[in-house]
């Protein structure tokens, strides 16, 4: 009977033990759960405080700024760049509308003189071309008086030859050697007929260029006196408007400075094609200015971003916002 007894309280013991043992366990584990907490809330709390900056500087693209704390960190500034972007943009169109309105201008000045220059130059290239032709004129004459002494070389040496022919039939032998001299007279005599045709087409030629350089000559004094009516009548258009066009081809080249090479030739490339010297346009009613070509709204949103250089696909002209040009106060010439 005592052997039962012992074995169950031996039994009794041992699940007591492990009770205490799993209480110990799970007062460490809340206890550590507790701590976790408390580590959280304070890391939360230390997050909120921001730590004092003590040095702040700028270098280039981005900020360096130096904690209480030793820590170092580098911003950069995209923010800045990207606007910095869309500055330049706004400066280039501007620029190119401001210059815009000055050849514009200089074109107005230079429409008031009308097809005056154009005539002159008409004229100026009329009277070259009658000098020149007076020039060519003289070259033949000289070319058809050197054929006529020519003709008069072969004249006087078939009139030589005739003369010693004849000496020689003084003294011939027998009759073949009479009639084989008489051939050659004979020939000289033609050779003289057809130097005097020759001479006398020469002569006749002569006598029509110089003609003919005497009717140029008194159209070419017609044109020059024109030439010089106009170029006085243009003088005076020149005069009234030339201090002002001076001034406006100065504000173009400072203007042309400051936009890009590359932009700038685009620009004067577009003026040339243009038929009305307009390279940069707004829009109107929705429509290009320039060529009048439909513009799709979502290309109108990207003009009134300015955010890239955006063209006509009709005409190559360059687009530009009328908001932006209001807003900036373009300085357009009067």
């Amino acid at each position: 009977m005592v052997a039962p007894v012992e074995e169950t309280t031996a039994e009794a013991k041992t699940p007591k033990t492990k009770k205490t043992t799993t209480k110990k366990t799970t007062s460490k584990s809340s206890t550590s759960k507790k701590a976790d907490k408390v580590e959280v809330t304070e890391t939360k709390e230390k997050n909120v405080e921001p730590t004092p900056v003590v040095e702040s500087h700028v270098e280039g693209e981005v900020t360096v700024e130096k904690t209480s704390d030793g820590v170092i960190e580098v911003k950069k500034h995209e923010d800045t760049q990207s606007t910095a972007e869309e500055i330049t943009i706004e400066q280039k169109l501007l620029s190119l509308y401001n210059l815009q309105q000055i050849c514009t201008k200089i074109d107005d000045i230079r429409m008031i003189r009308g097809e005056l220059p154009e005539e002159i130059r008409d004229n100026e290239d009329e009277c070259e071309g009658k000098r020149t032709r007076i020039a060519k004129f003289n070259e033949e004459i000289n070319n058809l008086k050197q054929k006529i002494a020519g003709e008069n070389t072969k004249k006087e040496e078939s009139i030589a030859a005739i003369k010693k022919y004849e000496e020689q039939q003084n003294n011939v032998r027998n009759n073949r050697e009479y009639e084989s001299l008489s051939k050659e007279i004979d020939y000289q005599q033609l050779e003289i007929q057809v130097a005097d045709k020759h001479k006398a087409k020469y002569e006749a030629e002569i006598v029509e260029k110089e003609a003919l350089i005497r009717e140029t000559e008194i159209k070419l004094s017609e044109l020059e006196e024109v030439l010089k009516q106009k170029k006085a009548e243009l003088e005076v258009i020149v005069a009234d408007t030339e201090k002002e066009e001076k001034e406006l081809l100065e504000k173009a080249e400072v203007l042309k400075e400051k936009v890009d090479q590359r932009l700038l030739t685009a620009f004067e490339k577009i003026r040339t094609n243009a038929h009305n010297g307009l390279a940069i346009v707004k829009i109107e009613r929705d429509a290009c200015g320039g060529c009048f070509s439909k513009i799709p709204p979502q290309r109108q949103l990207d003009i009134a971003l300015h955010k890239k250089i955006i063209v006509c696909e009709a005409c190559g002209r360059i687009f530009i916002d009328d908001k932006l040009v209001n807003q900036h106060e373009v300085a357009i010439v009067e």
